[in-house]
């Protein structure tokens, strides 16, 4: 082999601890857990045959290889870093180079500019080094630090279940990756054991159950539930199900070469408006991993664009095994009892030729489906928790497996936990007492758009919290995982819960959402989006943040204040100033005038959009009677200022001299921003916060960021208080 992981790795490839508890776990336990997953993330990638293949990209739409190497470990020290287990970084550079993945708006977004040509990526050696050090440094913080218990989520602690579950979710999704690269640069590594072709007996008719209605389903997990969890899983909703029926297995390959020899991927009408797009784009006649000799296109990014893994000499398929199927380093005869894998599109369309009456579950008939133990404080109701539950997760196989091989549910339905997931019908969202964590504020909110899909119930290479009972996932509806789907019917109101959020996308606006369950009543379940920072996108808000920017005498009179501060720390024009919460850009325009560079960020994408209509020149009212509008003011330097939409404090963002921080009371999760604040601001640079709540004096900010802030003035203006900050000297 021509690039080298832990040769351990590959020998307990198969091997994976079942999931941690966080209220009684020794620090013997935690450290077996990590060493487990972090083996089992490089087992995977040493499947790659040539070190030069790991830079290439299976997907368009994700990054090489190389990126999701560096990726997991590099979160493990930017989480330590903020919740204070660890006092300095490893690496920098690559802290910042492997801390975003993507999260592509759509099926045909351009290609990210770090897939490949001009950029050039880190030498392979050089990033396992970095994983050694990073694996190091977190076996010496087990070693030598003992967590006070129970680990929840206000425990420093939670950081570090953070990140090995993190990982977890790595192998699989880098699973799918490697599912997708061409065969012949992988070899299945030796403790690799695909899943039985057949069940001792087949599948047979793949039969409707009946569900009778319940009075309610209640979803959530509770708070003092001793397991790692993602913001999402917490907070409950409880839901009144009507009866109705489903396939008491998933759909699996075999009825889905009805559909696709019934023609149904040349025929528009199955198809939702962006799923006939998704199918015109990619050229699809067939699911991505059935394989055949037509040379189908395979969407694979930068040199390997023109690659297609349909490329069987056609003589090894016949008219009754008209395709063959791609596991992950093989291509095998196509076992027809195990589950399909699809994207969302396909589902639906799947249901729109079986007829208008079917669709996919939700997320409480799922729940329904399950036949669970009922909920208790005790770790034993959760399947990832035992050591030999019957179901196809926690790598027991490394495929799919048939769809009957392991036992029904108590409510009569197959692999309704691993296998492969399941799309479902809601729209992924918070549950009703959701909150984020400063930790990743990010991990779900932006997710809750109306764009993203639920998907549930776990795959085979699903381990650790993805194979809970209390996981909550989410794609977009054109990403292909190992994910499949199983139909469902009813004759009464569908309860579907869709998500309400105005998502305003710069240069493109407000993108159509459809609803895609063409008998439910979309005003019946529509829920506001939890992500609360949403609710800024719409155009009401936007004239509101123009008036007060541009229209409000007392905001005038604190950017008066601002830039005499400014005009005292930025005394050469090479300086650079940062404005978090930029809005409309008012305050980033009149910081040109006293320094060379400003970077402008804000959550919403409106806002930044107004800002930069307003850098071209343009004219935007916020007022007809009598009319008002704003425009960049005259004297600034407006090319000198760069406007970006951000979710987060990324560590690319380069310290300045001065900083301005003015969106507190916009934000859902303040301390996510504050916490980062010493990172973007140069040692003898001035930090300033405005606010115009009560809520927040300068000691509750200074509760907050006093550990890398004194605090040296303040100033009022009307409605506004702006606090002046410096970096504590130690720092």
């Amino acid at each position: 082999r021509t690039h080298n992981t832990h040769t351990r790795a590959r020998a307990q490839h198969m091997h994976t601890h079942t999931h941690t508890h966080t209220h009684t776990h020794t620090p013997r336990q935690i450290k077996e857990y990590f060493e487990n997953t972090y083996h089992l993330d490089e087992g995977l990638y040493s499947a790659v045959i040539r070190a030069q293949d790991i830079y290439k990209c299976p997907d368009r739409l994700r990054l090489p290889l190389i990126f999701y190497i560096g990726h997991t470990a590099s979160l493990y020290v930017n989480k330590l870093l903020l919740a204070g287990l660890i006092k300095k970084r490893v690496n920098y550079p690559f802290e910042a180079l492997f801390e975003t993945g993507v999260d592509e708006m759509s099926w045909d977004d351009t290609e990210n500019y770090r897939l490949g040509g001009a950029y050039k990526w880190p030498d392979l050696k050089d990033v396992l080094e970095y994983r050694k050090q990073v694996h190091d440094l977190v076996i010496n913080l087990i070693d030598t630090a003992t967590p006070e218990l129970p680990v929840t989520v206000d425990n420093p602690w939670w950081s570090v279940f953070m990140g090995m579950e993190h990982e977890r979710i790595h192998l699989e999704t880098s699973s799918v990756l490697l599912r997708q690269l061409p065969i012949d640069m992988l070899k299945r590594p030796l403790n690799w054991h695909y899943g039985p072709k057949c069940a001792d007996k087949p599948a047979g008719p793949n039969e409707y159950v009946l569900v009778a209605e319940a009075a309610g389903v209640t979803i959530g997990k509770p708070e003092n539930f001793p397991s790692f969890g993602w913001d999402n899983e917490y907070g409950s909703v409880t839901q009144r199900v009507p009866e109705f029926e489903a396939t008491k297995y998933l759909i699996t390959n075999r009825e889905f070469l009805e559909f696709v020899q019934a023609g149904a991927y040349s025929r528009k009408d199955l198809w939702t408006k962006d799923g006939w797009e998704w199918v015109l784009f990619r050229k699809a006649k067939h699911p991505t991993f059935w394989v055949c000799s037509n040379g189908c296109k395979s969407g694979c990014g930068s040199d390997l664009s023109k690659y297609s893994h349909c490329n069987l000499p056609a003589d090894e398929l016949t008219s009754h095994e008209p395709y063959k199927y791609r596991a992950i380093f093989d291509v095998l005869d196509m076992p027809w009892d195990w589950p399909v894998d699809v994207n969302y599109h396909e589902a639906k369309a799947f249901c729109t030729w079986k007829g208008p009456e079917y669709r996919l579950p939700t997320e409480a008939e799922h729940h329904r489906m399950r036949g669970d133990e009922p909920l208790s404080g005790n770790v034993s109701c959760d399947p990832i928790f035992k050591q030999d539950y019957p179901a196809n997760i926690n790598l027991r196989y490394g495929s799919s497996t048939p769809v009957n091989l392991f036992p029904p549910t108590s409510s009569g339905f197959y692999d309704v936990y691993g296998n492969v997931w399941e799309w479902i019908e809601d729209q992924f969202n918070g549950l009703p007492g959701f909150k984020t964590t400063y930790l990743y504020n990010d991990f779900s909110t932006p997710c809750f758009d109306g764009r993203h899909t639920m998907i549930m119930g776990g795959s085979w290479i699903s381990t650790g919290d993805e194979a809970s009972r209390f996981a909550r996932f989410s794609f977009r509806r054109h990403f292909f995982q190992h994910l499949g789907f199983r139909l469902v019917r009813s004759s009464k109101d569908t309860p579907v819960r869709l998500c309400k959020a105005e998502v305003f996308i710069p240069g493109a606006g407000v993108v159509d959402n459809p609803v895609t369950v063409p008998q439910m009543n979309p005003a019946l379940s529509l829920v506001e989006s939890t992500n609360t920072q949403f609710q800024y996108e719409t155009q009401e808000k936007l004239i509101g943040q123009l008036e007060r920017e541009y229209g409000q005498p007392d905001y005038g009179n604190i950017l008066g204040v601002i830039c005499e501060k400014a005009a005292m720390t930025l005394v050469t024009q090479d300086t650079s100033a940062l404005v978090f919460g930029c809005g409309a850009g008012h305050s980033s325009f009149l910081l040109t005038t006293k320094c060379g560079k400003v970077i402008g960020i804000d959550y919403c994408g409106r806002f930044v959009d107004a800002a930069k209509q307003l850098q071209r020149g343009e004219e935007l009212e916020y007022r007809k009677d009598p009319h008002r509008s704003a425009r960049a003011p005259l004297e600034t330097h407006t090319s000198h200022v760069e406007f970006k939409q951000l979710t987060w404090v990324p560590n690319e963002t380069q310290a300045a001299d001065f900083v301005l921080f003015e969106f507190l009371e916009r934000l859902d999760c303040p301390m996510a921003w504050l916490c980062k604040l010493w990172e973007s601001i140069k040692p003898e640079g001035l930090l300033g916060i405005i606010t115009s709540s009560t809520h927040w004096s300068p000691t509750n900010i200074q509760n907050i960021i006093g550990k890398w802030f004194c605090l040296k003035e303040q100033t009022t203006a009307g409605a506004y208080t702006v606090t002046w900050w410096q970096l504590v000297k130690h720092l």
